[in-house]
Protein backbone atom coordinates (compact mmCIF):
# COMPACT_ATOMS: atom_id res chain seq x y z
CA UNK A 1 0.00 0.00 0.00
CA UNK A 2 1.27 3.50 -0.89
CA UNK A 3 -0.07 6.63 0.48
CA UNK A 4 -0.56 9.56 -2.42
CA UNK A 5 -1.13 13.03 -2.41
CA UNK A 6 -3.94 14.20 -4.44
CA UNK A 7 -3.21 18.14 -4.95
CA UNK A 8 -4.82 20.99 -7.21
CA UNK A 9 -3.71 21.28 -10.42
CA UNK A 10 -2.95 24.12 -12.65
CA UNK A 11 -6.10 26.10 -12.71
CA UNK A 12 -4.68 29.34 -14.71
CA UNK A 13 -4.05 32.44 -13.59
CA UNK A 14 -6.44 31.77 -10.86
CA UNK A 15 -4.47 32.81 -7.68
CA UNK A 16 -7.05 31.19 -5.03
CA UNK A 17 -10.25 29.77 -6.14
CA UNK A 18 -12.90 28.57 -3.13
CA UNK A 19 -14.24 25.10 -2.52
CA UNK A 20 -18.05 24.99 -3.22
CA UNK A 21 -18.43 21.19 -2.85
CA UNK A 22 -17.10 18.23 -1.54
CA UNK A 23 -18.13 14.73 -2.86
CA UNK A 24 -16.03 12.17 -1.37
CA UNK A 25 -15.90 11.50 2.42
CA UNK A 26 -12.96 9.37 4.54
CA UNK A 27 -13.36 5.80 3.13
CA UNK A 28 -14.82 6.42 -0.09
CA UNK A 29 -13.20 4.33 -2.80
CA UNK A 30 -12.18 6.94 -5.35
CA UNK A 31 -12.00 5.58 -9.51
CA UNK A 32 -9.25 7.08 -11.63
CA UNK A 33 -10.60 10.42 -12.80
CA UNK A 34 -13.47 10.43 -10.43
CA UNK A 35 -14.58 14.23 -9.45
CA UNK A 36 -13.33 14.72 -5.94
CA UNK A 37 -14.46 18.55 -5.02
CA UNK A 38 -15.86 21.65 -6.68
CA UNK A 39 -14.15 25.13 -7.09
CA UNK A 40 -14.88 27.91 -8.14
CA UNK A 41 -13.80 31.81 -8.98
CA UNK A 42 -16.49 34.40 -9.45
CA UNK A 43 -16.89 33.44 -13.09
CA UNK A 44 -16.09 29.70 -13.54
CA UNK A 45 -16.42 26.63 -11.67
CA UNK A 46 -14.53 23.34 -12.09
CA UNK A 47 -14.45 19.94 -10.84
CA UNK A 48 -10.83 18.38 -10.37
CA UNK A 49 -10.78 14.77 -10.65
CA UNK A 50 -8.15 12.14 -8.84
CA UNK A 51 -5.25 11.30 -10.61
CA UNK A 52 -5.07 7.81 -9.13
CA UNK A 53 -7.79 5.14 -7.46
CA UNK A 54 -7.59 4.29 -4.00
CA UNK A 55 -9.38 4.69 -0.89
CA UNK A 56 -9.75 8.40 0.90
CA UNK A 57 -7.75 8.09 4.20
CA UNK A 58 -8.05 11.89 4.79
CA UNK A 59 -9.21 15.12 3.28
CA UNK A 60 -7.20 18.14 3.62
CA UNK A 61 -10.07 20.51 2.20
CA UNK A 62 -13.41 21.69 3.21
CA UNK A 63 -16.48 23.69 2.40
CA UNK A 64 -15.46 27.94 2.30
CA UNK A 65 -11.97 26.36 2.35
CA UNK A 66 -9.39 28.43 -0.54
CA UNK A 67 -6.96 26.21 -2.75
CA UNK A 68 -4.83 27.25 -5.42
CA UNK A 69 -2.30 25.18 -7.65
CA UNK A 70 -0.45 22.63 -5.38
CA UNK A 71 -3.10 22.57 -2.68
CA UNK A 72 -3.62 18.71 -1.21
CA UNK A 73 -7.21 17.99 -1.50
CA UNK A 74 -7.37 14.73 -0.06
CA UNK A 75 -4.93 11.58 1.08
CA UNK A 76 -5.45 7.98 -0.91
CA UNK A 77 -4.52 5.10 0.10
CA UNK A 78 -3.58 3.00 -3.23
CA UNK A 79 -2.66 -0.16 -4.41
CA UNK A 80 1.35 0.75 -4.25
CA UNK A 81 1.37 0.86 -7.60
CA UNK A 82 2.21 3.90 -10.23
CA UNK A 83 -0.37 6.24 -10.45
CA UNK A 84 -2.09 6.02 -13.75
CA UNK A 85 -2.07 9.03 -15.60
CA UNK A 86 -5.60 10.39 -16.65
CA UNK A 87 -6.18 9.61 -20.75
CA UNK A 88 -5.49 12.86 -22.39
CA UNK A 89 -9.73 13.42 -23.30
CA UNK A 90 -12.00 13.93 -20.27
CA UNK A 91 -15.57 14.19 -21.83
CA UNK A 92 -15.46 16.58 -24.48
CA UNK A 93 -12.25 18.19 -23.82
CA UNK A 94 -9.12 17.61 -24.82
CA UNK A 95 -5.53 18.23 -22.81
CA UNK A 96 -3.86 21.34 -23.22
CA UNK A 97 -0.19 22.40 -22.17
CA UNK A 98 -1.58 26.02 -21.85
CA UNK A 99 -5.30 26.53 -20.79
CA UNK A 100 -6.73 30.02 -21.83
CA UNK A 101 -9.69 31.87 -23.59
CA UNK A 102 -7.62 33.42 -26.18
CA UNK A 103 -9.01 36.94 -26.83
CA UNK A 104 -12.42 37.08 -28.65
CA UNK A 105 -11.62 37.34 -32.42
CA UNK A 106 -12.32 41.00 -32.93
CA UNK A 107 -12.83 42.85 -36.39
CA UNK A 108 -9.87 44.50 -38.08
CA UNK A 109 -10.32 48.07 -37.61
CA UNK A 110 -7.91 51.01 -37.08
CA UNK A 111 -6.52 51.06 -33.44
CA UNK A 112 -7.52 54.56 -32.39
CA UNK A 113 -10.50 54.94 -34.30
CA UNK A 114 -14.06 54.85 -33.09
CA UNK A 115 -16.54 52.25 -35.02
CA UNK A 116 -18.16 48.42 -34.73
CA UNK A 117 -16.40 45.83 -33.17
CA UNK A 118 -17.40 42.11 -33.57
CA UNK A 119 -17.71 40.06 -30.50
CA UNK A 120 -16.71 36.04 -31.01
CA UNK A 121 -16.90 32.81 -29.58
CA UNK A 122 -13.08 32.51 -28.67
CA UNK A 123 -11.09 29.07 -28.82
CA UNK A 124 -13.14 27.04 -25.81
CA UNK A 125 -11.08 23.29 -26.69
CA UNK A 126 -12.87 20.85 -28.43
CA UNK A 127 -16.17 21.61 -28.02
CA UNK A 128 -18.60 21.80 -30.69
CA UNK A 129 -22.05 23.01 -30.79
CA UNK A 130 -22.46 24.17 -27.74
CA UNK A 131 -25.88 25.42 -26.91
CA UNK A 132 -26.62 29.25 -25.54
CA UNK A 133 -28.48 28.98 -22.29
CA UNK A 134 -28.13 32.44 -21.22
CA UNK A 135 -27.88 36.11 -22.61
CA UNK A 136 -27.21 39.17 -20.28
CA UNK A 137 -27.32 42.34 -22.72
CA UNK A 138 -29.28 43.41 -25.76
CA UNK A 139 -29.09 46.05 -27.75
CA UNK A 140 -28.38 49.47 -26.63
CA UNK A 141 -26.71 48.68 -23.45
CA UNK A 142 -23.08 49.56 -22.06
CA UNK A 143 -21.05 46.93 -21.41
CA UNK A 144 -17.40 47.09 -19.93
CA UNK A 145 -14.59 44.40 -20.87
CA UNK A 146 -14.20 41.19 -19.41
CA UNK A 147 -18.09 41.46 -18.69
CA UNK A 148 -20.18 38.24 -19.21
CA UNK A 149 -21.99 38.28 -22.69
CA UNK A 150 -23.76 34.76 -22.62
CA UNK A 151 -23.53 31.37 -20.68
CA UNK A 152 -22.88 28.42 -23.08
CA UNK A 153 -23.13 24.71 -22.34
CA UNK A 154 -21.96 21.97 -23.40
CA UNK A 155 -23.12 17.96 -22.25
CA UNK A 156 -20.73 18.34 -19.04
CA UNK A 157 -20.03 22.13 -18.66
CA UNK A 158 -21.13 25.31 -18.74
CA UNK A 159 -19.05 29.06 -19.14
CA UNK A 160 -19.55 32.12 -19.53
CA UNK A 161 -17.94 34.24 -22.53
CA UNK A 162 -16.84 37.70 -21.83
CA UNK A 163 -16.69 40.98 -23.70
CA UNK A 164 -13.12 41.62 -25.41
CA UNK A 165 -14.39 45.71 -25.84
CA UNK A 166 -15.85 48.19 -24.23
CA UNK A 167 -19.08 49.92 -25.73
CA UNK A 168 -22.43 49.52 -26.51
CA UNK A 169 -24.46 46.60 -27.89
CA UNK A 170 -25.36 47.53 -31.62
CA UNK A 171 -26.36 43.99 -32.68
CA UNK A 172 -27.40 40.45 -31.16
CA UNK A 173 -26.29 37.99 -32.93
CA UNK A 174 -27.60 34.83 -30.73
CA UNK A 175 -30.17 34.28 -29.08
CA UNK A 176 -31.80 31.38 -26.72
CA UNK A 177 -31.30 28.04 -27.77
CA UNK A 178 -28.97 28.66 -30.41
CA UNK A 179 -25.74 26.27 -31.18
CA UNK A 180 -22.32 28.71 -31.40
CA UNK A 181 -18.68 27.22 -32.01
CA UNK A 182 -15.60 28.88 -31.63
CA UNK A 183 -15.42 32.16 -34.07
CA UNK A 184 -19.28 32.85 -34.08
CA UNK A 185 -20.08 36.02 -34.13
CA UNK A 186 -22.38 36.91 -31.11
CA UNK A 187 -22.51 40.58 -31.11
CA UNK A 188 -21.46 44.12 -32.47
CA UNK A 189 -20.47 46.95 -30.57
CA UNK A 190 -20.04 50.48 -30.88
CA UNK A 191 -17.04 51.48 -29.10
CA UNK A 192 -15.96 54.90 -27.74
CA UNK A 193 -12.55 55.09 -29.66
CA UNK A 194 -9.57 53.45 -29.54
CA UNK A 195 -8.53 49.31 -29.75
CA UNK A 196 -10.72 47.27 -27.61
CA UNK A 197 -8.77 45.45 -24.52
CA UNK A 198 -8.52 41.80 -24.81
CA UNK A 199 -9.93 39.75 -22.49
CA UNK A 200 -7.07 38.13 -20.36
CA UNK A 201 -6.02 35.22 -21.03
CA UNK A 202 -6.60 33.84 -17.03
CA UNK A 203 -10.55 34.25 -18.68
CA UNK A 204 -12.81 30.66 -17.75
CA UNK A 205 -12.33 28.16 -20.10
CA UNK A 206 -13.63 25.01 -20.75
CA UNK A 207 -10.00 22.99 -21.85
CA UNK A 208 -8.54 20.39 -19.75
CA UNK A 209 -5.52 21.04 -18.43
CA UNK A 210 -2.80 18.68 -18.39
CA UNK A 211 -0.11 19.17 -15.21
CA UNK A 212 2.05 16.86 -13.29
CA UNK A 213 0.83 15.15 -10.01
CA UNK A 214 2.45 14.76 -7.00
CA UNK A 215 5.48 12.39 -7.05
CA UNK A 216 5.25 9.92 -3.98
CA UNK A 217 8.07 7.43 -5.25
CA UNK A 218 6.10 6.92 -8.33
CA UNK A 219 6.58 8.09 -11.75
CA UNK A 220 5.03 11.39 -12.62
CA UNK A 221 1.11 11.21 -13.56
CA UNK A 222 -0.69 13.38 -15.59
CA UNK A 223 -3.81 15.42 -13.95
CA UNK A 224 -6.73 16.72 -15.96
CA UNK A 225 -9.47 19.55 -14.83
CA UNK A 226 -12.50 20.62 -16.35
CA UNK A 227 -13.65 23.95 -15.94
CA UNK A 228 -17.13 23.65 -15.98
CA UNK A 229 -20.00 23.43 -13.75
CA UNK A 230 -20.87 20.04 -14.12
CA UNK A 231 -23.70 20.35 -11.67
CA UNK A 232 -26.67 19.30 -13.98
CA UNK A 233 -27.21 16.69 -16.05
CA UNK A 234 -29.47 17.90 -19.33
CA UNK A 235 -32.91 16.63 -19.78
CA UNK A 236 -32.48 14.75 -15.78
CA UNK A 237 -32.44 16.30 -12.24
CA UNK A 238 -29.85 17.99 -11.15
CA UNK A 239 -27.00 16.54 -9.30
CA UNK A 240 -25.16 18.80 -6.78
CA UNK A 241 -25.29 22.23 -7.22
CA UNK A 242 -28.51 23.83 -8.26
CA UNK A 243 -28.37 24.31 -12.16
CA UNK A 244 -26.94 28.27 -12.21
CA UNK A 245 -24.39 29.82 -13.49
CA UNK A 246 -21.58 31.05 -11.16
CA UNK A 247 -22.50 35.12 -11.42
CA UNK A 248 -26.24 33.81 -10.50
CA UNK A 249 -24.84 31.61 -7.53
CA UNK A 250 -22.80 34.59 -6.53
CA UNK A 251 -25.95 36.71 -6.76
CA UNK A 252 -27.66 34.63 -4.62
CA UNK A 253 -25.75 34.01 -2.04
CA UNK A 254 -25.21 37.59 -1.27
CA UNK A 255 -29.13 37.99 -1.33
CA UNK A 256 -29.30 34.90 1.23
CA UNK A 257 -31.13 32.92 -1.10
CA UNK A 258 -30.94 29.21 -0.34
CA UNK A 259 -30.91 28.25 -4.49
CA UNK A 260 -32.07 24.30 -4.15
CA UNK A 261 -35.02 26.16 -3.43
CA UNK A 262 -35.90 28.44 -6.17
CA UNK A 263 -37.33 27.10 -9.29
CA UNK A 264 -35.61 28.04 -12.58
CA UNK A 265 -37.39 29.09 -15.56
CA UNK A 266 -34.67 28.60 -17.80
CA UNK A 267 -33.59 26.40 -20.37
CA UNK A 268 -33.41 22.86 -18.77
CA UNK A 269 -34.91 24.38 -15.61
CA UNK A 270 -31.62 26.46 -15.26
CA UNK A 271 -31.89 29.28 -12.03
CA UNK A 272 -31.60 33.02 -13.55
CA UNK A 273 -31.17 36.06 -12.05
CA UNK A 274 -34.94 36.68 -12.63
CA UNK A 275 -35.52 33.05 -10.91
CA UNK A 276 -33.53 34.99 -7.86
CA UNK A 277 -35.65 38.17 -7.83
CA UNK A 278 -38.68 37.06 -7.74
CA UNK A 279 -38.01 34.52 -4.95
CA UNK A 280 -37.07 36.83 -2.96
CA UNK A 281 -39.81 39.11 -3.25
CA UNK A 282 -41.95 35.93 -3.14
CA UNK A 283 -40.33 35.46 1.00
CA UNK A 284 -40.71 39.11 1.71
CA UNK A 285 -44.19 39.55 1.13
CA UNK A 286 -44.65 36.44 2.86
CA UNK A 287 -46.31 34.33 0.28
CA UNK A 288 -43.25 31.56 -0.06
CA UNK A 289 -41.32 30.46 3.23
CA UNK A 290 -37.74 29.04 3.35
CA UNK A 291 -37.37 25.95 4.43
CA UNK A 292 -35.16 27.19 7.09
CA UNK A 293 -37.73 29.42 8.29
CA UNK A 294 -40.74 27.00 8.05
CA UNK A 295 -38.73 24.54 10.78
CA UNK A 296 -38.14 27.49 12.76
CA UNK A 297 -41.58 28.20 12.73
CA UNK A 298 -43.15 24.72 13.44
CA UNK A 299 -40.44 24.56 16.26
CA UNK A 300 -41.85 27.93 17.72
CA UNK A 301 -45.30 26.75 17.35
CA UNK A 302 -44.80 23.53 18.79
CA UNK A 303 -42.76 24.04 21.90
CA UNK A 304 -44.69 23.62 25.22
CA UNK A 305 -42.20 23.56 27.80
CA UNK A 306 -42.04 19.46 27.78
CA UNK A 307 -39.22 19.75 25.37
CA UNK A 308 -37.14 21.62 28.33
CA UNK A 309 -38.33 19.73 31.29
CA UNK A 310 -40.94 22.06 31.94
CA UNK A 311 -44.79 21.96 32.73
CA UNK A 312 -46.51 21.56 29.51
CA UNK A 313 -48.04 25.16 28.38
CA UNK A 314 -51.65 25.95 29.75
CA UNK A 315 -54.76 25.03 27.25
CA UNK A 316 -57.67 27.14 28.11
CA UNK A 317 -60.79 28.06 26.77
CA UNK A 318 -60.49 31.78 26.70
CA UNK A 319 -64.30 32.08 25.06
CA UNK A 320 -66.09 30.53 28.34
CA UNK A 321 -64.84 33.66 30.28
CA UNK A 322 -66.11 36.40 27.70
CA UNK A 323 -65.87 37.30 24.04
CA UNK A 324 -62.76 37.18 22.46
CA UNK A 325 -61.33 37.35 18.85
CA UNK A 326 -58.68 35.64 17.21
CA UNK A 327 -56.11 36.87 14.43
CA UNK A 328 -53.05 35.36 13.04
CA UNK A 329 -49.52 37.28 13.88
CA UNK A 330 -47.85 38.47 11.16
CA UNK A 331 -45.44 36.40 9.39
CA UNK A 332 -42.27 38.78 10.51
CA UNK A 333 -43.51 38.11 14.51
CA UNK A 334 -43.49 34.58 14.01
CA UNK A 335 -40.13 34.41 12.51
CA UNK A 336 -38.83 36.88 15.03
CA UNK A 337 -40.27 34.61 17.91
CA UNK A 338 -38.64 31.62 17.06
CA UNK A 339 -35.39 33.77 16.71
CA UNK A 340 -35.87 35.64 20.19
CA UNK A 341 -36.99 32.38 21.97
CA UNK A 342 -33.73 30.72 21.00
CA UNK A 343 -31.82 33.57 21.70
CA UNK A 344 -33.10 34.40 25.15
CA UNK A 345 -32.59 30.41 25.97
CA UNK A 346 -29.33 29.72 24.29
CA UNK A 347 -27.62 32.79 25.47
CA UNK A 348 -26.98 33.64 29.33
CA UNK A 349 -28.03 37.27 29.01
CA UNK A 350 -27.00 39.96 31.70
CA UNK A 351 -28.15 43.52 31.58
CA UNK A 352 -26.22 46.96 32.52
CA UNK A 353 -27.42 49.56 32.90
CA UNK A 354 -26.22 53.72 33.03
CA UNK A 355 -26.80 56.88 32.24
CA UNK A 356 -24.62 59.09 29.45
CA UNK A 357 -25.15 62.94 29.57
CA UNK A 358 -26.01 64.05 26.14
CA UNK A 359 -26.88 67.79 26.93
CA UNK A 360 -23.91 69.20 25.00
CA UNK A 361 -24.47 66.75 21.86
CA UNK A 362 -27.72 67.35 21.67
CA UNK A 363 -27.38 70.84 21.46
CA UNK A 364 -25.13 70.20 18.56
CA UNK A 365 -27.25 68.04 16.82
CA UNK A 366 -29.77 70.56 17.03
CA UNK A 367 -27.80 73.10 15.75
CA UNK A 368 -26.14 71.05 12.72
CA UNK A 369 -29.90 69.98 11.66
CA UNK A 370 -30.60 74.13 11.55
CA UNK A 371 -27.27 74.87 9.68
CA UNK A 372 -27.93 71.85 7.04
CA UNK A 373 -31.72 72.18 6.93
CA UNK A 374 -31.68 72.35 3.01
CA UNK A 375 -29.93 69.61 2.37
CA UNK A 376 -32.96 67.25 3.67
CA UNK A 377 -31.08 64.91 5.89
CA UNK A 378 -32.03 65.19 9.67
CA UNK A 379 -29.55 64.04 11.82
CA UNK A 380 -30.80 62.21 14.75
CA UNK A 381 -29.42 60.96 17.90
CA UNK A 382 -29.14 57.32 16.85
CA UNK A 383 -26.95 58.39 13.85
CA UNK A 384 -24.36 59.87 17.07
CA UNK A 385 -24.87 56.46 18.72
CA UNK A 386 -23.69 54.28 16.27
CA UNK A 387 -20.72 56.26 15.58
CA UNK A 388 -20.26 56.25 19.53
CA UNK A 389 -21.02 52.10 19.57
CA UNK A 390 -18.23 52.28 16.75
CA UNK A 391 -15.10 53.41 18.81
CA UNK A 392 -16.25 51.74 22.07
CA UNK A 393 -16.17 48.07 19.92
CA UNK A 394 -12.50 49.41 18.59
CA UNK A 395 -11.54 49.69 22.03
CA UNK A 396 -13.56 46.33 23.63
CA UNK A 397 -13.15 44.28 20.12
CA UNK A 398 -15.06 40.97 22.42
CA UNK A 399 -17.99 42.83 21.63
CA UNK A 400 -17.80 43.06 18.01
CA UNK A 401 -17.12 38.88 18.21
CA UNK A 402 -19.26 35.43 17.92
CA UNK A 403 -18.73 32.22 19.34
CA UNK A 404 -18.09 29.27 16.54
CA UNK A 405 -17.86 25.87 18.64
CA UNK A 406 -14.57 26.84 20.97
CA UNK A 407 -13.67 29.89 18.68
CA UNK A 408 -14.13 33.27 19.30
CA UNK A 409 -14.50 34.95 15.71
CA UNK A 410 -13.44 38.94 16.26
CA UNK A 411 -14.32 40.55 13.26
CA UNK A 412 -12.47 43.02 11.93
CA UNK A 413 -15.58 44.99 10.09
CA UNK A 414 -17.66 47.80 11.81
CA UNK A 415 -21.64 46.66 10.92
CA UNK A 416 -24.23 48.24 13.05
CA UNK A 417 -27.60 46.87 13.02
CA UNK A 418 -30.29 49.15 14.47
CA UNK A 419 -34.46 48.05 15.18
CA UNK A 420 -36.81 49.53 13.29
CA UNK A 421 -40.10 49.37 14.62
CA UNK A 422 -42.71 48.62 11.29
CA UNK A 423 -46.53 48.27 11.23
CA UNK A 424 -45.25 44.43 10.39
CA UNK A 425 -43.34 43.79 13.40
CA UNK A 426 -39.76 44.71 14.13
CA UNK A 427 -36.99 44.40 11.91
CA UNK A 428 -33.42 45.04 11.41
CA UNK A 429 -31.49 46.42 8.73
CA UNK A 430 -27.93 46.94 8.67
CA UNK A 431 -25.44 49.98 8.32
CA UNK A 432 -22.55 48.44 6.95
CA UNK A 433 -18.75 50.01 7.54
CA UNK A 434 -20.12 52.21 9.69
CA UNK A 435 -16.78 53.01 10.70
CA UNK A 436 -15.87 54.54 7.09
CA UNK A 437 -19.35 56.97 6.88
CA UNK A 438 -19.88 60.22 8.30
CA UNK A 439 -22.68 61.25 10.43
CA UNK A 440 -24.65 62.61 7.21
CA UNK A 441 -24.14 59.29 5.72
CA UNK A 442 -25.70 57.37 8.37
CA UNK A 443 -28.64 58.94 9.29
CA UNK A 444 -29.26 58.96 5.06
CA UNK A 445 -28.67 55.40 5.00
CA UNK A 446 -30.92 55.26 8.30
CA UNK A 447 -33.48 57.02 6.93
CA UNK A 448 -33.63 55.39 3.46
CA UNK A 449 -33.41 51.68 5.14
CA UNK A 450 -36.37 52.68 7.54
CA UNK A 451 -38.62 53.55 4.73
CA UNK A 452 -37.94 50.37 3.28
CA UNK A 453 -38.30 48.55 6.17
CA UNK A 454 -41.77 49.89 6.84
CA UNK A 455 -42.89 49.16 2.63
CA UNK A 456 -41.51 45.77 3.61
CA UNK A 457 -38.99 46.01 1.05
CA UNK A 458 -36.06 45.58 2.79
CA UNK A 459 -33.79 42.52 1.24
CA UNK A 460 -32.10 39.92 3.13
CA UNK A 461 -28.38 41.01 2.51
CA UNK A 462 -29.49 44.14 4.41
CA UNK A 463 -30.59 42.82 7.18
CA UNK A 464 -27.75 40.72 7.75
CA UNK A 465 -24.09 40.69 8.65
CA UNK A 466 -24.59 42.77 12.19
CA UNK A 467 -21.81 42.70 14.65
CA UNK A 468 -23.86 44.70 17.14
CA UNK A 469 -27.24 45.83 17.25
CA UNK A 470 -28.96 48.79 18.92
CA UNK A 471 -32.66 49.34 19.54
CA UNK A 472 -33.81 52.23 20.75
CA UNK A 473 -36.76 53.23 22.01
CA UNK A 474 -35.78 56.89 22.27
CA UNK A 475 -38.95 58.33 20.52
CA UNK A 476 -41.67 56.17 22.15
CA UNK A 477 -40.60 56.29 26.00
CA UNK A 478 -39.60 54.32 29.08
CA UNK A 479 -36.82 54.34 30.90
CA UNK A 480 -34.77 51.07 30.91
CA UNK A 481 -35.25 47.26 29.47
CA UNK A 482 -33.40 44.44 28.46
CA UNK A 483 -33.14 43.92 25.15
CA UNK A 484 -32.59 40.26 23.92
CA UNK A 485 -29.04 40.30 22.02
CA UNK A 486 -29.49 38.99 18.23
CA UNK A 487 -27.52 35.76 17.34
CA UNK A 488 -24.71 35.21 16.63
CA UNK A 489 -24.20 38.52 17.96
CA UNK A 490 -22.70 38.80 21.69
CA UNK A 491 -23.96 42.17 22.54
CA UNK A 492 -26.92 44.91 22.11
CA UNK A 493 -27.59 48.30 22.97
CA UNK A 494 -31.18 49.22 24.44
CA UNK A 495 -32.17 53.35 24.21
CA UNK A 496 -34.63 55.06 25.91
CA UNK A 497 -35.98 58.14 25.95
CA UNK A 498 -33.96 60.98 27.02
CA UNK A 499 -34.98 63.28 30.27
CA UNK A 500 -33.71 66.53 31.63
CA UNK A 501 -32.62 65.62 35.00
CA UNK A 502 -30.46 67.46 38.06
CA UNK A 503 -27.19 66.54 38.16
CA UNK A 504 -24.42 67.18 40.94
CA UNK A 505 -21.21 68.97 39.59
CA UNK A 506 -19.47 69.23 42.64
CA UNK A 507 -20.80 72.49 43.64
CA UNK A 508 -24.96 72.71 42.71
CA UNK A 509 -26.92 70.30 40.91
CA UNK A 510 -27.33 71.71 37.47
CA UNK A 511 -29.84 70.73 34.56
CA UNK A 512 -28.52 67.62 32.54
CA UNK A 513 -30.26 65.77 29.89
CA UNK A 514 -29.46 62.28 30.76
CA UNK A 515 -29.82 59.35 28.14
CA UNK A 516 -30.87 55.70 29.47
CA UNK A 517 -28.02 52.88 27.93
CA UNK A 518 -29.24 49.14 28.72
CA UNK A 519 -26.34 46.87 27.58
CA UNK A 520 -26.99 43.26 27.60
CA UNK A 521 -24.54 40.80 26.87
CA UNK A 522 -23.39 37.49 26.80
CA UNK A 523 -21.48 35.55 29.73
CA UNK A 524 -19.60 32.99 27.80
CA UNK A 525 -18.18 35.82 26.30
CA UNK A 526 -17.94 38.96 28.16
CA UNK A 527 -17.53 39.71 31.87
CA UNK A 528 -19.39 42.14 34.26
CA UNK A 529 -16.17 44.25 34.21
CA UNK A 530 -15.83 44.51 31.02
CA UNK A 531 -19.39 45.69 30.22
CA UNK A 532 -19.25 48.08 32.91
CA UNK A 533 -16.24 49.67 31.31
CA UNK A 534 -17.81 49.53 27.66
CA UNK A 535 -20.75 51.45 29.36
CA UNK A 536 -18.36 54.11 31.25
CA UNK A 537 -16.61 54.48 28.19
CA UNK A 538 -19.53 54.70 25.52
CA UNK A 539 -20.87 57.45 27.84
CA UNK A 540 -17.58 59.32 28.27
CA UNK A 541 -18.01 59.59 24.48
CA UNK A 542 -21.40 60.61 24.18
CA UNK A 543 -21.11 63.46 27.09
CA UNK A 544 -17.88 64.45 24.87
CA UNK A 545 -17.97 63.40 21.27
CA UNK A 546 -14.56 65.11 20.68
CA UNK A 547 -12.83 61.67 22.56
CA UNK A 548 -14.15 59.73 19.34
CA UNK A 549 -11.56 61.36 17.39
CA UNK A 550 -8.56 60.38 20.25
Amino acid sequence: MAIVEVKVPDIGDFDEVAVIEVMVKVGDAVRLEQSLVTVESDKASMEIPSSAAGVVKDIRVALGSKVKEGSVLLLLETSGEAVAAIPAQVGLATVAPAPEIAPAVVAAAPAVLAGPVELRVPDIGDFKDVTVIEVFVKPGDSVKVEQSIITVESDKASMEIPASAAGVVKELKVKLGDKVNMGDLLAVLETMGGAPAAVPSAAPTAASVAVPSPQVGTPVATLAIVASVPAHLPGGAPVGLPHASPSVRKFARELGVPLQEVKGSGMKGRITEADVQAFTRSVMSGAVQTQAVAVQSKSAAGTDGAGLGLLPWPVVDFAKFGPIERKDRSRIKKISAANLHRNWVMIPHVTNHDDADITDLEAFRVATNKEHEKSGIKVTMLAFLIKACVAALKKFPDFNASIDGEQLVLKQYFHIGFAADTPNGLMVPVIRDADKKGIFQISQEMSELAKKARDGKLSPAEMSGAGFTISSLGGIGGRYFTPIINAPEVAILGVCKSTMEPVWDGKAFQPRLMLPLSLSWDHRVIDGASAARFNVYLSQILGDFRRILL
